[in-house]
């Protein structure tokens, strides 16, 4: 087991749940998440990946609603494998980095551009996925 993280789950439907994970695996079709409120020893409610839209792995749950995500790179700074813009079926456009891009796996892992993003990384699953562009 790794050390509980936090995580905000946007489902294909809407719905949203914030909590933390220490079972989440990027080729496991199922993780749980337990709220803040629970006991350490809580296995949580178990999460189906496939119903899912994305997993923002995040700096804390309450993020600045007021803050425009940067959605251009620098020029000249450097970042982990290769540019990717990913707009999902919903319109949301994520904008950052990827190393392992397969669309035939259930996800894949997004590096955010913006540093001062409340997003660490992002696990975007591909069947949420409308649109993937290498920038």
């Amino acid at each position: 087991m790794m050390e509980p993280v936090k995580v905000i789950m946007r489902y294909a439907n809407g719905k949203l749940i914030k909590g933390y994970t220490n079972d989440f695996f990027p080729n496991k079709p199922i993780f749980h998440v337990r709220s803040s409120e629970s006991r350490p020893t809580d296995k949580g409610e178990k999460v189906s990946v496939k119903e899912l839209k994305s997993v923002f792995f995040v700096k804390d749950f309450v993020g600045n609603a007021a803050y425009n995500e940067i959605k251009h790179f620098a020029e000249g700074q450097q970042y982990p494998g290769r540019k990717v813009e990913v707009t999902f079926t919903d319109g949301e456009v994520l904008v950052g980095s990827t190393i392992g891009y397969d669309p035939s796996r259930l996800g894949f892992f997004v590096t955010p551009m913006d540093p001062q993003s409340n997003n660490l990384r992002v696990f975007v699953i591909s069947a949420a996925v409308r649109n993937f562009r290498f920038l």
